[in-house]
């Protein structure tokens, strides 16, 4: 590709290819001219139809798609992996703590390591493991899930927490623990979260629904006075914040800018825990633990204050809900409040709850690229779970509306495999797993744009130019291909926000 670099406003991409949805002749493969002004798609023509005026990117025969989103990013913590020590590859505890015992002390005085899965290791995590290799070092372990954290005596005693025999936190106080690391230097976490963002226009990646665990309004006013105009933002508001937000009259799609960049977004609840740290809230049991169904940490009355405030004071509700069980009362809440918005996760969904996504009008926001990263927990930790496990194929057959995310750091942050994931079940050559619920790749690459799997995936005149240009049609790419998908441009209402 060639013709102009990152900040510049094309006037036209020339010889494009269109999807297979968006083609002029769909039996054909014919090339266009993407003609653009003030921010937007004014006509897509015929190679040489309409005179090119102003600065001409060819696009060499690569596909213009529609900008891409990622519907769950945590950006602060997500960009201060870079910072942190990868525990992703370790097989058990013993490993874990060894790694970061030789580990080099990072942020300032302590040691952070972060992406650990502990629930299919053969030993448990301790804290007299831990410190045996830690020593007196505040050493911090964040699960991959973040929803629980392996702390030393040291980090213990350093946060003021009572010390755990097994050296876990769970669920508010491991959050409150990422909030405290997340917030140790915000003018490094800026730095580093536009840095992280700028990659992840190399990739596609025109906006992000933001749900840091803070006061995201102030963040984001700083980061756009600072100069951010890379990314769509839509931040989330928690619980905590609920008060502040309706007192200083915070509504959904309100722009904290004159260009709208940075938008007001919804009140994120956690109701129950997480797969990986056996905390998701589930009609059956946990194999080997009968009592353990998981745990509602919000209570289905208590939801339902939130949510009717939320929805009075006019902002949409994003409901973290993993389980069966959590997601049956997120769904309840929403019948019964009359509230709009999201649930974020929906791993396990009972058969009966399915269809009532699109009957309330409640989005999907899943993360594709979990299933493949717990199929092997999932096939023994919800053995016995008769709910349906990653159900995109139910949830959009029901016509649920689809929205793909990462929830980075949790995964990756690359729309290709969310697609690959969605589309294909399976990654690294192994079989597909449940491929009865993959869903097809127009699906995948409409749940992967701002609007989600309901919204129209086709360029027309008069839309935003939000687009990217690609290597390969990601309509028909297979899924190591479809991973590997290049990404020539990206561009946000028509300036170029990467360029090869």
């Amino acid at each position: 590709m060639s013709g102009a670099g990152r900040g510049e406003r094309p006037a036209v991409i020339a010889r494009a290819r269109l999807t297979g949805v968006d083609r002029l002749d769909p039996f054909g493969d014919d090339l266009v001219d993407v003609h653009l002004s003030g921010g937007r798609i004014v006509d897509l023509a015929p190679v040489g139809a309409l005179p090119h005026r102003g600065i001409v990117v060819d696009a060499d025969g690569g596909w213009v798609i529609p900008g891409l989103w990622d519907h769950h990013v945590h950006t602060v913590q997500w960009a201060l992996v870079a910072q942190r020590q990868p525990l992703h590859e370790t097989r058990t505890a013993r490993e874990a703590a060894a790694l970061m015992g030789a580990a080099a002390v990072l942020e300032g005085d302590r040691r952070v390591g972060t992406g650990f899965r502990d629930a299919l290791w053969p030993d448990a995590p301790t804290l007299a493991l831990l410190d045996e290799h830690t020593g007196s070092v505040p050493t911090y372990l964040i699960n991959a899930d973040v929803h629980s954290v392996w702390m030393n005596t040291a980090a213990f005693r350093r946060e003021g927490y009572a010390i755990e025999e097994s050296g876990l936190v769970r669920e508010e106080p491991a959050f409150e623990i990422s909030r405290r690391l997340n917030a140790a230097d915000p003018l490094l976490g800026d730095r580093l979260v536009r840095g992280a963002l700028d990659r992840a226009a190399t990739r596609g990646i025109v906006g992000v629904v933001d749900l840091d665990m803070a006061w995201n309004a102030e963040a984001w006013a700083r980061r756009l006075e600072a100069g951010f105009d890379t990314t769509r933002i839509r931040f989330g508001i928690y619980p905590a914040q609920l008060e502040r937000a309706l007192a200083e009259g915070l509504a959904t799609g309100d722009a904290l800018d004159p260009d709208g960049l940075v938008r007001v977004g919804s009140l994120k609840v956690i109701t129950d825990g997480s797969l990986g740290t056996r905390t998701a809230a589930c009609s059956h049991s946990y194999p080997g633990d009968p009592h353990n169904h998981g745990v509602l940490t919000v209570a289905p009355d208590a939801l339902a204050d939130l949510m009717t405030r939320a929805t009075g004071g006019g902002l949409s509700c994003a409901v973290h809900a993993i389980g069966d069980l959590a997601n049956s009362h997120a769904l309840d809440a929403f019948a019964l409040t009359g509230a709009t918005g999201t649930i974020e996760h929906a791993q396990l969904v009972a058969h009966a709850d399915i269809p009532r996504f699109a009957r309330l009008g409640v989005g999907a926001s899943v993360q594709p690229e979990h299933a493949i990263d717990d199929r092997d927990m999932t096939d023994t930790i919800w053995a016995e779970q008769t709910a349906i496990a990653y159900p995109l194929r139910s949830l959009a057959d029901a016509g649920a509306n689809l929205l793909f995310g990462s929830d980075a750091p949790v995964a990756a942050l690359d729309p290709w495999a969310a697609m690959a994931a969605a589309v294909h079940r399976t990654r690294d050559g192994r079989e597909p797993w449940h491929p009865d619920q993959a869903v097809d790749a127009a699906t995948a690459l409409a749940a992967s744009t701002g609007a989600g799997s309901l919204a129209r995936a086709t360029l027309v005149p008069g839309d935003v130019a939000d687009l990217v240009v690609v290597d390969r049609d990601p309509l028909t790419a297979d899924e190591p291909s479809l991973r590997a998908t290049e990404v020539q441009a990206t561009l946000l209402a028509g300036r170029l926000t990467h360029a090869r």
